[in-house]
Formats: C-alpha cells, sequence, structure tokens
C-alpha cells in the first residue's frame, strides 16, 4: 500500500507540475514579428511629400441666343456666335501630387488636375497650405509642375529609374482617391510600355499596375518597396477595375525639365510628313503586315533626311508601337521629347530596315511657310495689341485655302486656335505648330467688333 501511495504521488506531482508548465506557457508572449516591414517604411518616407491638391475652376456654358430651336441651328450658333448669353459656375478637383524639389517648393502632378484651374491650394501632410502657381503643363503627356513658396525646405521624393522595373514587382500607391487624404494602396507592376485610349487622347508606355488608383489619386507617387518615385499615377482611364496606370519617371522627368525650363514641352520633330495607306496600296507594295503609313514628304536637313528615309518608305512602327494610320503616327509623336532617340521599323523595296532618328524640336524658323500651307493665311502683330485687337493679323489670304473660300480677308484677326490664345504672331506659330498633325482646328476670328469662330480642317 505504500508503494502504491507512494506511485500515486509521484504521478500527481507530475501531472501537477505538467499544468502549471502549461498554464504558464500559455501566460508567456509568443514570438513577435517585426510589423514594420518595407512598405511601412517606404510609406513613412514618402509620405511627407505628397500633397492633397483642390483647385478651384470657372467653367462656362455657352447658350444659345434661342431656346428650343433644332439641334442643327444650335450647332451653328455655338460653333460661330462668341457673343452668346454665358452661365458661370465654379468647380473644385481634388488630386494629388508629389514634391519633387523641397528646395524650391516644385511639385509634379497631371495635367487634367488642374485643368482651366483658377485658385490652386496645396495642402501637405502636416495640413500647412499653400497657393500653387503654374510653372507648366502638357497634356499631351498628362503631366504639369506646379510651385509653392516655403520659408522652410519641404520635403521631397527620391526620383528612381523606371527602365529597370520588374513584372510582378511590388509597388506602393499614395493619393487622395474621393477626398479620403493620404490612402495607401499596394499591388505589383502588372505590365509596362501600355498604351491606352482614354478621352478621345492616346498614352503610350504607362505602367500597368494592380494597386488601386481612383478619381483623387491622380498626380500621386508610385513607388517601388524601397520608397522611391518611380511613376505617376493617373486615373484617366474610367472603365479600368483593379487596373491602374501611371507615368513613368523616366519619361516624367525629360518632361519636368521642359516644363521648368520653357513652361511647356516644346513641339519635337522628325522631318516627315505621312499619309495613311488604303488595301489598294498595300496590295501595291506587297505589304507582309496589314498597317503602317506612307512617308510622302521628307524635310531637307531634318533628323530624319540625316538617316537616310526617304519618300516612299512604309513606316510599321515607332518605338515598338504598331502604326496603323496617319493619326496614330502623330499620336506616338506626340509622346517623344526632343533629344530622344526614336526606334523607326520601315519598308522599303521589300526588306525590312531599322533606323535610329533623334528627335529635334521644330525649327521656329518653319513656322510662317506651315502657316501659309495649312491655314492658308500669313500674319503680323496688331499694331494697337489691347482689348480686342489682340492676336495675329491677317496680311494675305490664300486664293485656294477654305479661307478665302469664306471670305476672310486681310486685316481680320485670329484671337484664338483650339485651346491655344493668340495675342501675337509667335503664339501664331506656337499654336501652327502644336496642332499641325490634327485633323481639324476651331480658329476664333475677329473681324471689326465681331467674332466667329471657324472650323477649319487641316
Amino acid at each position: 500500500m505504500k508503494i502504491i501511495h507512494r506511485k500515486t504521488m509521484i504521478m500527481l506531482l507530475a501531472g501537477t507540475v505538467f499544468v502549471i508548465t502549461a498554464i504558464s506557457a500559455l501566460r508567456t508572449p509568443a514570438a513577435e514579428f517585426n510589423r514594420e516591414n518595407a512598405v511601412v517604411k517606404a510609406v513613412r518616407k514618402v509620405s511627407p511629400a505628397v500633397v492633397n491638391i483642390s483647385s478651384e475652376s470657372s467653367a462656362e456654358d455657352r447658350q444659345p441666343p434661342f431656346t428650343g430651336m433644332d439641334p442643327l441651328f444650335e450647332w451653328f450658333f455655338r460653333d460661330f456666335f462668341e457673343s452668346n448669353p454665358r452661365r458661370q459656375y465654379q468647380k473644385n478637383n481634388l488630386g494629388s501630387g508629389v514634391i519633387i524639389d523641397g528646395r524650391r517648393g516644385f511639385i509634379l502632378t497631371n495635367a487634367h488636375v488642374i485643368f482651366r484651374a483658377g485658385k490652386i491650394s496645396v495642402t501637405l501632410r502636416d495640413e500647412r497650405e499653400f497657393e500653387a502657381t503654374i510653372v507648366g503643363a502638357d497634356p499631351d503627356s498628362d503631366l504639369a509642375v506646379l510651385r509653392i513658396d516655403s520659408k522652410t525646405r519641404l520635403p521631397a521624393a527620391e526620383m528612381g529609374d523606371s527602365s529597370d522595373l520588374m513584372i510582378g514587382e511590388d509597388v506602393i500607391a499614395i493619393g487622395n482617391p474621393f477626398g479620403f487624404s493620404h490612402t495607401v494602396t499596394t499591388g505589383v507592376v502588372s505590365a509596362l510600355n501600355r498604351n491606352i485610349r482614354a478621352n478621345d487622347a492616346v498614352y503610350h508606355d504607362f505602367i500597368q499596375t494592380d494597386a488601386s488608383i481612383n478619381p483623387g489619386n491622380s498626380g500621386g507617387p508610385l513607388l517601388n518597396i524601397n520608397g522611391v518615385l518611380i511613376g505617376i499615377n493617373t486615373a484617366i482611364y474610367a472603365k479600368a477595375q483593379g487596373i491602374g496606370f501611371a507615368i513613368p519617371i523616366n519619361k516624367a522627368s525629360r518632361i519636368v525639365a521642359d516644363l521648368i525650363a520653357h513652361g511647356e514641352v516644346p513641339q519635337t520633330w522628325i522631318g516627315v510628313t505621312v499619309q495613311g495607306i488604303s488595301e489598294e496600296m498595300a496590295r501595291y507594295f506587297n505589304l507582309p503586315v496589314r498597317g503602317g503609313v506612307l512617308v510622302k514628304q521628307v524635310e531637307p536637313d531634318s533628323p530624319a533626311h540625316a538617316e537616310g528615309i526617304q519618300e516612299g518608305d512604309i513606316i510599321l512602327s515607332l518605338r515598338s508601337i504598331k502604326i496603323r494610320s496617319a493619326g496614330e503616327f502623330n499620336a506616338a509623336m506626340r509622346g517623344i521629347t526632343a533629344g530622344e532617340d526614336v526606334q523607326i521599323v520601315l519598308w522599303r523595296n521589300g526588306d525590312s530596315l531599322k533606323k535610329t532618328v533623334k528627335a529635334d524640336v521644330f525649327p521656329l524658323d518653319k513656322a510662317p511657310e506651315l502657316g501659309y500651307s495649312l491655314l492658308g493665311v500669313k500674319v503680323k502683330n496688331s499694331p494697337s495689341p489691347k482689348g480686342h485687337n489682340k492676336g495675329a493679323v491677317i496680311t494675305r489670304v490664300r486664293p485656294d485655302s477654305y479661307m478665302a473660300e469664306i471670305g476672310v480677308q486681310p486685316g481680320d484677326i485670329i484671337r484664338q486656335i483650339d485651346e491655344m490664345k493668340v495675342e501675337n504672331v509667335q503664339d501664331f506659330e506656337r499654336a501652327v505648330i502644336k496642332y499641325r498633325d490634327k485633323g481639324s482646328v476651331v480658329i476664333l476670328l475677329q473681324r471689326g467688333d465681331r467674332s466667329y469662330y471657324i472650323s477649319l480642317r487641316l
């Protein structure tokens, strides 16, 4: 009995020790993981440089002089009469931006965020608010640079390199979607060099990501896992769900340099004029693929001429972008900056050729002749450029032009071409260069005290 009692006691003691040990183990904290991962560090590093942009813009509705008219007449009055009654209202837009130069106060954002903006307010993470000025904007790339003045140096994002991005690598987006300040989303690089069509424009070389990018994120930074700026988010593709796009920072950097230096991106030029190819022409040239554009003119002393491009060549691709029409060629050219090497694939006499052409700034001395060729007019500065007399005064109208056909006369004043106001000959020449590849333009023409809108095919 004593032996059994002793064994029982030993077993009881062992069980008690086990229970106490188990309870102690439950009370001891488990090993904790470090929650301060790479994403947390990247966000903490860059968030102070991410800003909220609020722009107060003045919008107008032109009202026809008579209501209840046939739509054809409403169109006529809308396009040809500037003096129709207009309704003005204010519109607030929210977007994002990222400080790229803390010493000078430069902020990079999307052009559509500040489109037709009046007063622009910028709010930092620490709730400081500044009034911003526009340094320059480029609608073709959807990029803009703002500037704010601060007594102290501002936090700025570190500029990265988007040339070595890897599909599948982690990325982080920061912005203000729907007004929710400094929202962070994560994802991966889904694809590179994406071309998308949105708002009647074609945008090239986008980074595609599955990080959520919504209205308000536009202009905010896309970061790699180290918190380095690799792209500028844009929410221009309204149909996207679970798909975001960003402008590569290498492309943005070139455009930013032009915007800061010139206030705009100089129009690039390689010196070729192209036209689309019909099915009959494709059969005649025995093209192996559909698409392409015909080089119908090569300017002497142009970059294309220097590289041996000839009239009659067929351009099949530009910067690895397949070209199917003259419109696609012109859209692809708008995404090229001066000094950039442009890879072109040609078809000539049954052979495929590759050329590399360095794009240049369009020569200003060619603008007067270009204006006479496209618009059919020559112009001079107004002798009294004040008020309604500001503009480019027409001195000559080409007899076989559309301008002559509709009765435009010397002395009439061109005050606007599409979105660009024309106050002098230099403005006229810049507008002609900018819109030279469009199918048509709308011109605001003044004669005496009356103004007219004219739609002109180029």
